[in-house]
């Protein structure tokens, strides 16, 4: 079979609107110049507004029924969700100690008056709702546990010691080795007076000088532990990404120096592509957007995706130049060759970030706005920008030189990649691409929804803050992660013994749960006072049926298990770590209990607590990880359609997308990492960006097949002029985000290396195994009558390539 013609059309639409756009363009270019120049002040000067932003509500899913009932009871839950806890150390002793006493008092003080703490729910020893109680002869003592007229004497300390033991803190407010106490620290999400959200990164900080670098010593150790650290530990290793973002534009102007040898086109690209920067930050804070931990990698993504493309126009002009176009003419024949398949590859980067939006929880969505920004402000760099300032600035001698260089010589590891395009090569590759499907399809079955690892994955392990959430793990019986059901009742129903009696039963099925340390709730201090009402008699140690004796429990019980109006009481359960699998197992118990129990005077309904929210939230990333996948293959697909009319074409294009997605979830189930709200971005970005391979790589295919020339030989000239510049544009994008592997922060390194592994595998994609696919799929059809064959297409830059050998089909 001889080797014949294989057409996709471009639509009409964007030709007509790329012919009136290059005449407005060049006509007035010092026009175009100017207007850029301008809005780059003006948005230049609105991202200088711009300040770290990470709230508590931006990052659960505000719209899950579960946490629509967190918020509706947010404040009786804020004490068991958001929390902070600092632990004061006696590294020299116990607690019982008088100069210990009076640095943990210190340290109470102190947080007490730090704006967006929750005074009122504040616990340490040193808080007056924090009680001791005994059953004595004459009935119930109790007090607080720290004596009226403490003065840090030899007796005051005895009565402290036993009213600690008494308390039954130890363990919860006291460690179990009695070496530390904490201070237990709810915060508010806004400020009641003024309604102005809670400054994470200003409360972080706020610890660290006014409790860390004051009170901690050879003697005392200080740790603190809760989301709004956590948040702070992120801005502040948020902070030297400005030193990569300078590693990456030196390591970028390296690389594009070295692919196209001419200075003065480098400085223009990489001027054009910090402009789009400029203007991504300023719309984004003009929208009225922060930076947060996760969206601080967008301008990263901005410049390195403007770069990649930009690289096609340098190789489109020095071409150019090479067939003696003069600087204007090259600079037009850059942009016709590309603004089509440029602009649908940039739509296609959109519509990867924009399809995050379908994940209800806001830093995602705020990423995918920030993204979707950069993406379109690149649109108008690139495209307009770009071309036009090239007109004036050209290519160097030794750019042309080594274009033709290029054009003469092609290097045998690029003849092989050509040969992807030849029958037997095309079906190994082709055969090698399903196996790599299979493997990542077994690799992938690990992959899991959710934290896999105990403390906070975002950071490192050995990052300052897990090694606190480690000793407080070590040293009290109580858990940092709490789960909460709310048991819902009509207003002062909670004393009802059907009540109290399914909270036990429920608590009875929590406990055979694994991961499950212990539950607290309303009907554990019901059994107490019961007893104790009873001079302790054991068997009095149950739920009486009696309404007045379980009013006399009521009355005893701390009001963080009660609530306001008795109308919704928390049932409390601590887990030993925050782990999928865990969580998972406590929603899917919880649930089936309250199918079973739920009642006129009780409902069963979740969730509180900072594991019960992550729990809400994995179950949002699990319901929307394959409507994300399939709605940005979806929408690519279209795009693709549109331009080339192909339904096969758009096959060949996204199947290498396909693949390296099977890939980057095999690979995040062997490095141990869940599908997250930190890692869940990177397929649709992976995606998006990668598409861009694959079109510029079948866009100059095409334009050489129209020309009537084979397939092998068409691919053979792709590979020597755009399949070079896809090379350089996937280590161009790889570069750029490999530096973040250096990050203090872990999730920023596991988001780098696993783009990085995208991009280049999508690169690898479109040069080897797209031309096979359109090998095998694409039907070659009998060459078209010499009076009806296509009209001529514009001249491109032909290499001086011709096949090694004879192509036999």
């Amino acid at each position: 079979m001889s080797e014949t013609t294989i057409r996709a059309p471009h639509g009409g639409l964007l030709k007509r609107l790329e012919r009136r756009l290059e005449g407005a363009l060049f006509r007035h270019r010092a026009v175009t110049v100017a207007l850029f120049a301008l809005l780059t002040v003006w948005l230049g000067w609105a991202a200088l507004g711009l300040r770290p932003d990470a709230s508590f509500e931006k990052m659960i899913p505000t719209r899950h029924p579960a946490i629509a009932n967190y918020l509706a009871h947010e404040d009786n839950l804020r004490g068991l969700s958001n929390v902070v806890r600092v632990v004061v150390e006696n590294r020299s002793g116990d607690i019982f100690d008088p100069a210990f006493q009076d640095v943990l008092r210190k340290v109470n003080d102190e947080v007490f008056y730090i704006p967006g703490v929750d005074r009122a729910g504040m616990r340490s020893l040193w808080t007056p709702n924090v009680m001791w109680g005994e059953v004595t002869a004459e009935g119930f003592e109790a007090g607080p546990v720290i004596p009226d007229g403490y003065d840090g004497s030899p007796r005051a300390i005895e009565q402290l010691r036993a009213n600690v033991f008494r308390s039954g803190e130890v363990g919860t407010l006291v460690a179990n080795d009695l070496r530390s106490a904490l201070v237990l620290v709810p915060l508010m999400e806004r400020d009641p007076e003024t309604g102005e959200r809670l400054d994470y990164g200003r409360f972080a900080t706020h610890l660290e000088e006014k409790i860390r670098a004051r009170y901690a010593s050879e003697a005392v150790g200080i740790r603190i532990v809760g989301f709004a650290k956590v948040i702070g530990e992120l801005i502040a290793g948020a902070v030297p990404i400005l030193g990569y973002f300078l590693l990456t534009l030196a390591l970028t102007a390296a690389l594009l120096f070295w692919y196209s040898r001419c200075l003065r086109s480098t400085v223009t690209t990489l001027a054009c592509c910090l402009i789009a920067v400029v203007w991504q930050l300023g719309l984004v804070r003009l929208l009225g957007y922060g930076l947060d931990p996760y969206s601080i990698l967008v301008p990263f993504l901005t410049f390195a995706i403007g770069i990649s493309h930009a690289v096609q126009n340098i190789n489109a002009t020095a071409n150019a130049v090479l067939d003696g176009a003069g600087k204007v003419e090259a600079a037009k024949r850059s942009f016709r060759t590309l603004f089509v398949a440029g602009t649908v590859a940039l739509l296609c980067d959109a519509v990867g970030f924009a399809t995050l939006l379908v994940i209800r929880i806001g830093v995602i969505q705020e990423l995918a706005i920030s993204a979707s920004i950069g993406v379109a402000v690149i649109i108008f760099s690139k495209m307009f920008l770009l071309p036009v300032l090239m007109s004036w600035t050209g290519v160097s001698p030794a750019a042309v030189a080594h274009a033709r260089r290029r054009r003469e010589h092609l290097p045998w590891l690029w003849q092989q990649v050509a040969r992807c395009a030849r029958p037997r090569p095309a079906l190994v590759v082709t055969l090698a691409g399903a196996a790599l499907l299979a493997l990542g399809y077994w690799g992938a079955r690990g992959l899991q929804i959710g934290d896999l690892d105990p403390g906070a994955p975002e950071l490192r392990t050995d990052s300052r803050y897990n090694r606190d959430a480690a000793y407080l793990v070590e040293h009290y019986a109580t858990s940092t992660d709490v789960f909460v059901v709310m048991a819902e009742t009509p207003p002062q129903g909670c004393r009802d013994y059907q009540v109290l009696a399914g909270m036990d039963l429920l608590a009875a099925a929590l406990e055979r749960v694994p991961g499950v340390q212990r539950t607290v709730s309303m009907s554990d201090f019901a059994y107490r006072v019961l007893a104790g009402n009873n001079e302790g008699n054991p068997k009095w140690y149950a739920i009486s049926r009696n309404k007045y004796a379980l009013g006399g429990a009521f009355q005893k019980t701390p009001k963080e298990y009660i609530g306001n109006g008795c109308a919704m009481t928390p049932f409390v359960v601590y887990l030993n770590d925050h782990k999928a699998a865990t969580l998972s197992a406590v929603m899917s118990t919880v649930r089936d209990f309250a199918a079973r129990h739920d009642a006129d005077k009780v409902r069963f309904t979740l969730v509180g607590g900072n594991a019960g929210i992550e729990a809400a939230t994995n179950e949002v990333i699990r319901d929307a990880e394959r409507t994300m996948l399939m709605l940005v293959y979806a929408i690519v697909a279209l795009l693709l359609l549109i331009e080339f009319r192909s339904l096969r074409v758009t096959v060949c294009i996204v199947v290498p997308l396909y693949i390296t997605s099977v890939l980057c979830e095999a690979i995040m189930a062997w490095m141990g990492l869940g599908v997250k709200v930190a890692t869940l971005p990177v397929i649709a970005l992976g995606v998006g960006i990668g598409v861009d391979y694959g079109i510029y790589i079948y866009n100059r295919l095409q334009s050489y097949l129209d020309r009537g020339l084979p397939l092998a030989e068409a691919y053979l000239l792709t590979v020597s002029t755009t399949g070079r510049a896809v090379a350089f544009t996937g280590l161009t994008l790889a570069v750029g985000v490999l530096t973040w592997i250096g990050s203090a922060i872990k999730f920023q390194a596991d988001m780098g290396l696993l783009l990085t592994f995208m991009f280049l595998w999508n690169m690898v994609g479109a040069l080897v195994l797209l031309p096979a696919l359109v090998r095998l799929l694409l039907p070659a059809p009998r060459p078209a009558p010499a009076d009806t064959a296509a009209p001529p297409t514009p001249p491109l830059p032909e290499p001086h390539l011709r096949l090694a050998e004879p192509h036999r089909s």
